[in-house]
């Protein structure tokens, strides 16, 4: 697709409008209800679905699939990316009407650097065809490791191995409480960053190691650094939304590791094979549609099945519980009689 300099230009106005309004409703620190949290869910949604129908209208199909097929691997790995938002908000006890405004300076901070992995990643495939061995190799490798993790029930990296925030950390210090919405105080003389300034910076990081896996994903599906940057915008702008949305729901979601790595692994061959088919060799090559198909439907299985087991694992508990209720029972009774 042939993206001119003024379409750039007004596709970040654009993008940037939103992101001034989205922080204009989120300016004054509250509890995020689920009414508020849908409603903003489904714009977000709304406005990207309305650009991948533009991108059809005014530009190609093609384009307008493979920015669909980038949107929802870019959602679905992002929901992914939640489990560890949520794990970073309990370590730092951040309070509940701060989070809103942890993860929207955060996404900010992802979304600049993403911009800039993107721009190398462009820059990279446009110079070396072979680096699709090694983005489709990674991938693979991947989807392999995300399944050990979820058979061996492991947690994802903790904060504390983030290089990044220990050396920031060190370097100002932090105060050892919230002060409102501040990100720097005065303490003794000295300038410390809070302990909202932390979590945000440990947010915006964590979510830029998640783009090891995404970058290299949507660039197998397209290769035109307009889609993968409108795609990862759109993808990261309702994050902050869908956080608050399916908070108790993530616990349900019990196989979408096992989903996210079917989808990493299908690219990954997808991009092998499109590499093979640059450097002469016949082999198959994957459409778009196909592509979408295979996202959708894993998807949408993953999440019926992890419906199902979660529901089973309940009523589980619930029947263990009251077994374990009615066997206290008889116990307090055989000792009841015994006294009598």
């Amino acid at each position: 697709m042939d993206v001119s300099f003024t379409l750039w230009v007004l596709t970040i106005l654009g993008l940037s409008a939103l992101i001034a309004v989205d922080f204009l409703i989120g300016r004054k620190p509250h509890d995020v209800s689920i009414k508020e949290a849908g409603i903003w869910t489904v714009v977000w949604i709304v406005l990207a679905a309305l650009f991948g129908i533009g991108l059809m209208v005014f530009g190609t199909s093609q384009a307008s699939g493979e920015f669909f097929a980038g949107f929802i691997t870019e959602k679905s790995l992002s929901v992914d990316n939640l489990f560890v938002f949520v794990l970073i908000m309990a370590k730092f006890s951040v309070p509940s009407h701060l989070q809103q405004r942890v993860l929207l300076i955060g996404v900010l901070i992802a979304l600049v650097l993403r911009a800039i992995f993107i721009a190398a990643g462009a820059a990279i495939i446009g110079s070396f065809s072979w680096v699709f061995y090694i983005f489709g190799a990674f991938l693979i490798y991947t989807a392999w490791k995300l399944i050990q993790e979820a058979r061996s029930g492991e947690e994802e990296e903790g904060i504390e191995d983030n290089r990044l925030l220990k050396s920031v950390q060190k370097r100002f210090g932090v105060a050892d409480k919230y002060h409102g919405t501040k990100l720097f105080i005065r303490n003794n003389g000295k300038r410390v960053l809070t302990p909202l300034m932390v979590v945000m910076l440990a947010i915006g990081t964590t979510d830029v190691l998640f783009a090891l896996d995404s970058i290299p994903a949507i660039f197998g599906l397209t290769q035109d650094p307009y889609i993968v940057f409108t795609a990862n915008a759109f993808a990261l702008m309702g994050l902050r939304q869908l956080y608050f949305l399916i908070g108790g729901l993530l616990k349900k979601l019990v196989h979408l590791s096992y989903g996210l790595s079917v989808i990493l692994g299908f690219i990954g061959v997808k991009l092998v094979l499109h590499a093979l088919h640059e450097n002469g060799v016949h082999v198959p090559e994957i459409s778009i549609s196909f592509s979408l198909a295979v996202i959708c439907g894993v998807l949408i299985v993953t999440t019926i099945t992890s419906l199902i087991a979660s529901k089973k694992q309940t009523e589980r508990e619930a029947v263990e519980g009251k077994d374990d209720g009615d066997g206290d029972g008889e116990v307090r009774k055989g000792k009841a009689d015994i006294e009598a």
